[in-house]
């Protein structure tokens, strides 16, 4: 008899690949020449420095909620596979618009690129939830209602670009902010798990 698909190697080469996305997002940063003074280089780099730390928070939420998410399985199937080669292609797209900002510099049209790259690896994401939550029959950390919020606010930024790029970014942030925030299923597991362990250490 076969054995399922283990999802150790999805999650192996995930984990990798947005290493690598990092990686490639941080190689971007440049050390200004030597004719300009060290104050003036920080101060030109701070917008690069600023999408950088955003794209950054946002790749690091969606590797936290991709452990939580793949956690849940015990087996893999086709469709999983290829939704999360999917949501990895658009993840790898988010360098690609923040080196656009840091050599473009903050405008309606590099913004709007920005949000963009933000709202497809949103959209493949909802897909390999669906996926990976009709395999296991358990429902995603993250809540569908956040998942919608913040799917919605991707694609407002992309209009809202053209009207005042620095307040799309605050609404990409504002995504970013809301997913700081832990699971409520993580923190009740976190918390039956603290009190399992003490009830067990417990010698009485």
């Amino acid at each position: 008899m076969p054995k399922p698909l283990s999802p150790g190697r999805l999650e192996a080469f995930s984990d990798g690949v947005i290493a690598v996305i990092i990686t490639i997002m941080v190689l971007e940063l440049h050390v200004p020449g030597k004719e300009v003074s060290n104050l003036n280089g920080l101060i030109a780099l701070a917008p690069l420095l600023t999408v950088y730390l955003l794209s950054f928070v946002q790749t690091g939420i969606y590797w936290v909620n991709h452990h939580y998410l793949v956690d849940d399985l015990d087996h893999v199937t086709h469709g999983i596979l290829w939704a999360n080669l999917a949501f990895l292609f658009t993840l790898s797209l988010i360098p690609f618009a923040t080196t656009w900002i840091g050599s473009r510099g903050i405008s309606s049209f590099s913004v709007a690129l920005y949000a963009f790259t933000c709202v497809l690896p949103a959209i493949t994401w909802v897909v390999l939830s669906n996926c990976i939550c009709h395999t296991s029959g358990q429902p995603p950390a993250g809540s569908r209602i956040k998942q919608a919020i913040s799917t919605g606010l991707y694609f407002g930024s992309i209009p809202a670009a053209y009207w005042s790029p620095k307040a799309a970014l605050g609404m990409i942030c504002l995504v970013a902010i809301l997913w700081l925030l832990p699971p409520q299923k993580v923190v009740e597991q976190t918390r039956s798990f603290k009190s399992d362990k003490q009830s067990h250490s417990d010698p009485r």
